[in-house]
């Protein structure tokens, strides 16, 4: 019998996710991306010696991608080299005080105690009722949401009093500590769903927990070498990537979808998976009369999660500064509002700096240092005209990273690039250059957020951040996983059986 052909439009990590566990299980696929390179918003930016990662920098969970490398008969330490981080980033607060995050129960007690003695008993507390909560929440993060009767499911009524999903992270947080940076230093990772700990959902406290219970890692070569070593496995099951393809249409017989066209052609198969920005793919690849729950207009109502403003800097010289530093405004809430409510730029924004050269030589020259910038902000916004802000905000971002010791920072650059949320949009191909996709809000999420099997046209199937069960790149893996579980038992193959795999690598350097 012929193989069932799929087709997966994008090679970001969901589409390379889905190759692999849709070829493990002996189905014949093809990905066709639209840029030159594979990894989307996790691929690379290399120029004079200078590497950076496009997008993700932290490399979280790495349980779930252990998982799907295990499908493919290989394990992630045999296809890239990881280390872990301690500390694992240096959290630095505008109203005093700093932060240098360890997994080491003891010492991160200590760091906590010297700037809030009492809330240093918090943390054990904190991680122990996380524990049970990440555990009974697995479910649902494993779990396709087609509709309001999956929430009746008992399982998930009963993890609801620990859930508290109408309780802010924040809120949810003075639980465990009572100074407000304390809680900062555990709820900034909202940030990785684009959203506010004052509007984020409490469930997501699971973020922080991950953290410190399972490291944050630094792939050698970046997170982008993630992504060249899923395409790597994908390839030798026999996937066929095809770079430089942008696809221009999704080809429909009724409301079936029966292959793509592209540039070179139409190509056929039984089944799409798409990868690609969820709100720009529906506009422009699948006509809005074959869509009823996703039209533009409902689209257009849509909440979406904030974008970013970006510098790659090639700089000379080195800093003996930290792999990870985040800095949080002094007025954090205003900080927000300023980016989601008000959508203007702020005088004092929050930032993040990857100097991961400090752990990694391979991204830079020797005796240079490869610098990564990122200051949250609106998304496309009509108070923002980036053409005449970028340069502005740049001078600012430079004068800000000072606050983090990132000194005397202009003079030495000999590669920049800064990518705002107009770039975001029409390079990346972004909705209103919202990075972080559809916003993570209660009325965006489980059966509310777009379905893994698509649910207004048949034979399309979601993987992603715009997608259950949401944005970063653990949850986008699952996403894969979810979806292909979908795809192939609608087309009657059972998914391939892999063994148990070892999971975060003992013997995994730490830095």
């Amino acid at each position: 019998m012929k193989n069932k052909e799929v087709i997966i439009i994008g090679a970001g990590p969901g589409g390379l996710a889905s190759a692999i566990l849709l070829a493990a299980s002996g189905v014949k696929v093809k990905v066709i991306e639209r840029l030159p390179t594979v990894g989307g918003r996790t691929s690379s930016i290399e120029s004079d010696g200078f590497k950076f990662d496009l997008g993700p920098t932290f490399f979280l969970y790495p349980r779930v991608l252990e998982e799907i490398f295990a499908a493919a008969g290989t394990s992630l330490r045999a296809e890239v080299e990881m280390v872990r981080l301690d500390p694992q980033y240096r959290i630095i607060f505008g109203s005093g005080g700093q932060i240098d995050a360890t997994p080491d129960i003891a010492r991160m007690e200590q760091q906590i105690a010297a700037i809030a003695p009492d809330d240093a008993p918090g943390f054990r507390r904190f991680l122990d009722e996380n524990r049970t909560k990440l555990a009974r929440m697995e479910p649902c993060l494993e779990t396709p949401f087609d509709g309001w009767q999956d929430l009746l499911n008992m399982r998930l009524l009963k993890m609801l009093p620990m859930l508290r999903p109408h309780q802010s992270l924040d809120t949810y947080l003075g639980r465990f500590f009572r100074d407000p940076r304390i809680r900062l230093a555990f709820s900034f990772q909202s940030k990785y769903l684009g959203m506010s700990p004052f509007r984020c959902p409490s469930l997501f406290s699971i973020l922080s927990f991950l953290e410190y219970e399972y490291g944050v890692f630094h792939p050698i070569g970046g997170c982008a070498a993630v992504t060249v070593a899923m395409a790597r496995v994908a390839e030798r099951l026999g996937v066929e990537i095809r770079t430089d393809s942008p696809v221009e249409e999704v080809l429909f017989e009724g409301r079936r979808a029966t292959g793509v066209r592209t540039s070179s052609g139409v190509e056929k198969a039984d089944s799409i998976v798409m990868n690609a920005d969820f709100a720009r793919a529906m506009k422009r690849l699948v006509p809005d009369r074959l869509r009823r729950r996703w039209t533009d207009r409902k689209i257009a109502g849509k909440k979406f999660s904030c974008s970013t403003f970006m510098m790659y800097l090639g700089v000379d010289g080195e800093f003996d500064l930290p792999h990870h530093s985040i800095h949080i405004s002094d007025d954090y809430a205003r900080n927000l509002d300023e980016i989601e409510n008000k959508h203007v730029l702020s005088e004092d924004p929050s930032f993040y700096v990857q100097n991961a050269c400090v752990t990694d030589p391979t991204l830079a020259p020797r005796g240079k240092s490869a610098l990564y910038v990122l200051a949250p902000v609106t998304h496309q916004h009509k108070n923002v005209d980036w053409s005449r802000e970028r340069e502005r905000f740049r001078a600012k971002m430079l004068r800000q990273i000072e606050k983090a010791g990132f000194t005397d920072v202009e003079k030495r650059i000999q590669f920049e690039r800064i990518v705002t949320p107009d770039d975001w949009d029409s390079k990346y191909e972004i909705h209103q250059g919202a990075t972080f996709n559809l916003a993570h809000s209660l009325d965006q999420m489980l059966h509310l957020r777009p379905h893994n099997r698509f649910e207004d046209v048949d034979g399309v199937y979601l993987v992603g951040g715009g997608t259950h069960p949401g944005s970063g790149l653990p949850v986008i893996f699952e996403s894969a996983r979810i979806s292909s579980r979908l795809l192939l038992a609608d087309l009657g193959i059972e998914p391939a059986v892999a063994p148990a795999p070892e999971i975060a690598p003992p013997d995994m350097e730490l830095a």
